[in-house]
């Protein structure tokens, strides 16, 4: 009887850690991994209409990425750990419906905010366009209610 209820801690353990770390299931499986390479993709896309080198994918700085969305998400505030993962610059899609809505309309918006100086009208733009980046990592997070946040970590 012991080792059952061992067995039902030790499972109910892992299927947090899954679902913190935004893997589907114990497969290790990530929800998100065809998001992240369409949104670096997508970065890369609008970077290159502008003749501006590409940036590359900043996969190990992902699952901060991931956890960087859960807390503002759980917190109802974009940008709220930005910093954390040693990121320099922080662009955010909060509560989005889907992530082609993300991919499609957030970054599109924040990109149609450019180009310009004033950092207060542009300054999304100016994340996603700045040669003073090397590389990008996309964060994503579900809420229990189906809505994604989204955080873009430049460094």
């Amino acid at each position: 009887m012991k080792r059952i209820s061992i067995l039902m801690i030790c499972t109910g353990v892992l299927a947090a850690v899954f679902a913190w770390s935004g893997c589907d299931d114990e497969s290790g499986a990530d929800e998100f991994s065809e998001a992240r390479k369409r949104c670096v993709q997508k970065i890369n896309a609008f970077r290159a209409t502008e003749g501006i080198p590409a940036l590359a994918r900043w996969n190990s700085g992902e699952p901060c990425a991931d956890d960087e969305a859960r807390q503002d998400a759980l917190a109802g505030q974009s940008h709220s750990a930005f910093g954390e993962c040693g990121e320099t610059a922080q662009n955010e899609c909060p509560s989005w419906p889907s992530v082609d809505d993300i991919i499609d309309g957030c970054l599109q918006s924040m990109w149609d905010e450019g180009p310009g100086a004033d950092y207060s009208v542009h300054g999304h733009y100016i994340n996603m366009s700045s040669t003073s980046y090397e590389k990008v990592a996309c964060g994503f997070y579900r809420t229990s209610a189906g809505d994604i946040w989204s955080v873009q970590n430049f460094k």
